[in-house]
């Protein structure tokens, strides 16, 4: 019997610490992490993208649990991604430049586990959130009627 909130948590600690070869290692090898926000899946070695990614525009990005709920082999985390924005954010639409704001964006994460690792990993920040706070909503904020 594995301990799946232990195995979720260490899986965000060693995203914390920016091991991407662990963070990769957590995952099974058919394993898949989807970025709900921009609706991307990841497979394979892909699996860090998105922690080099953040880590590179937020250097000092930082995780805040709230809530773990386990069901079995399901693990869904209720936390906030935290960080300033210090560095490129590679997007789906381009490349967002440094702003230097800093972000606490919600976000839940559904995990499922096979055999002690990752099977799924589905990411839901809130994108909006995200850019709100990073100031890029211009074009949604003239478009809307106050």
């Amino acid at each position: 019997m594995f301990d799946n909130e232990k195995i979720i948590r260490d899986a965000y600690q060693v995203a914390e610490v920016q091991d991407i070869p662990g963070w990769i290692a957590s995952f099974t090898e058919d394993g898949t992490f989807t970025d709900e926000s921009v609706g991307i899946t990841y497979r394979g070695q892909e699996v860090g993208d998105p922690v080099v990614n953040y880590a590179a525009a937020f250097p000092d990005m930082h995780r805040e649990l709230y809530d773990v709920y386990v069901q079995g082999d399901i693990v869904i985390v209720e936390l906030s991604l935290n960080g300033t924005h210090n560095g490129p954010l590679n997007t789906p639409m381009g490349v967002i430049p440094p702003t230097g704001k800093t972000i606490k964006v919600p976000c839940c994460d559904v995990f499922r586990l096979r055999e002690g690792k990752i099977e799924s990993f589905n990411c839901y920040p809130s994108g909006t959130v995200l850019f709100g706070q990073l100031g890029v909503l211009t074009n949604l904020e003239a478009a809307v009627t106050q």
